[in-house]
């Protein structure tokens, strides 16, 4: 009986371990990089590029943080929210999506508009900017 026992806790402690090695003898201390499966880096700069935001949730082993709607007081009629999608745990270019979702209220009533697809984009870019910032400071 104890002897499936360990072999499982043994077996899952291996899984976890391989998870967390380093791929690069740069990547940072190991701590740093095993935050979930999440890379920490662009966890941390989304948290700071969209700080305005209200959180609505968090998966940091999934990736994904979720933000609520606002409203901004030079376009009370509109709000939008983002939901934002941290695809690797390395630091790269395509580690991190962002979707925008907007709505207009018209007569009281709140209604999905088009998000410019341009500023997904450029989020994207201010939290990898971020993150490269937080990175290379902890390096330095």
């Amino acid at each position: 009986m104890i002897k499936p026992i360990l072999t499982a806790a043994f077996a899952g402690l291996l899984l976890v371990s391989g998870c967390q090695s380093r791929g690069k003898a740069n990547d940072g201390p190991l701590v740093v990089q095993s935050v979930g499966a999440s890379n920490p880096y662009l966890w941390r700069a989304t948290l700071d590029t969209l700080s305005t935001l209200p959180l609505q949730s968090t998966d940091p082993i999934g990736g994904i943080i979720s933000y609520d709607w606002k409203s901004f007081p030079d376009s009370p009629n509109e709000r939008v929210k983002a939901t934002v999608f941290i695809l690797d745990s390395r630091l790269r270019a395509d580690g991190v999506k962002v979707t925008v979702h907007r709505q207009v209220n018209t007569e009281g009533q709140w209604a999905d508009a088009a998000a410019d697809p341009e500023t997904a984009i450029q989020l994207e870019n201010k939290i990898l900017e971020r993150a490269r910032l937080l990175r290379t400071s902890q390096i330095g």
